[in-house]
């Protein structure tokens, strides 16, 4: 892998008020890799994953992508934030469009790319996704499992250096929440740079490279999926486990 790190998060700080969500986070990702982050409701997964591509301002610390720092200006934050394809919990499609008309509109608005560009590029986003068929359809005629992976086609449009997922399967059923692993499964495999914000824990343990496990807007336990998960040396994530993988 690359000595440039496609992101390097370095004492990351973040608080609301007088609560402080997280306390000094320090990781890399290097380009192609697959970086879990687990720990219970609270820990500061979400938050973290949020102040990456600057939809929250950290208190301190830095991000870099490639290399480059996200900087202040918000010139720059906007350039940056294009190389981060953000796939939320909930789908956020619009309704008044089609499938290939969501997939199709930033690439064409914000990257400039003409039309025919964009909906050839869309064709293949949605193939990756195994929705080739829908691409007609409008969001209400679409399963939950079915939009948020219009949701990841429409963030791999913009041809990003790195995916980051934020519980993509929370509120899916448990048969349309493997249609979606399935995919990013699919994407790790490929190559594909992630940060995977997930309650999944056989997805984290199975397609990353690393796993983070936060408490308390830290890193508490941090290492490769079967020392994480086999031999963990924190207690706080041995008993998070252990209720997990009950």
């Amino acid at each position: 892998m690359d000595a440039v790190p496609a992101i390097r998060v370095v004492d990351l700080r973040k608080s609301f008020g007088a609560l402080e969500v997280l306390r000094g986070v320090s990781f890399d990702v290097p380009r192609g890799s697959v970086v879990s982050m687990i720990g219970a409701s609270g820990s500061g997964k979400s938050t973290l994953l949020r102040c990456i591509n600057r939809l929250e301002t950290p208190s301190a610390g830095e991000v870099y992508i490639d290399g480059e720092p996200m900087g202040g200006r918000l010139s720059d934050i906007s350039r940056m934030r294009r190389d981060l394809g953000m796939v939320f919990q909930q789908f956020n499609l619009w309704p008044h469009m089609t499938v290939i008309g969501n997939v199709i509109e930033a690439p064409i608005r914000v990257r400039g790319m003409r039309r025919k560009e964009a909906l050839a590029l869309a064709e293949e986003c949605l193939a990756r996704v195994h929705l080739s068929e829908k691409g007609k359809e409008y969001p209400a005629r679409l399963s939950g499992g079915q939009m948020q992976r219009v949701a990841i086609a429409r963030a791999l449009a913009m041809q990003p250096k790195a995916m980051l997922f934020d519980e993509p399967t929370s509120s899916l059923d448990p048969e349309l929440t493997d249609e979606v692993l399935t995919v990013m499964r699919e994407l790790a495999s490929d190559g594909t740079t992630m940060i995977v914000v997930t309650h999944e824990m056989a997805f984290a343990r199975e397609a990353s490279d690393r796993v983070l496990f936060l408490h308390n807007g830290q890193i508490e336990e941090e290492g490769l999926p079967d020392q994480v998960f086999g031999a963990p040396r924190s207690e706080r994530c041995r008993q998070f486990l252990s209720k997990k993988l009950q």
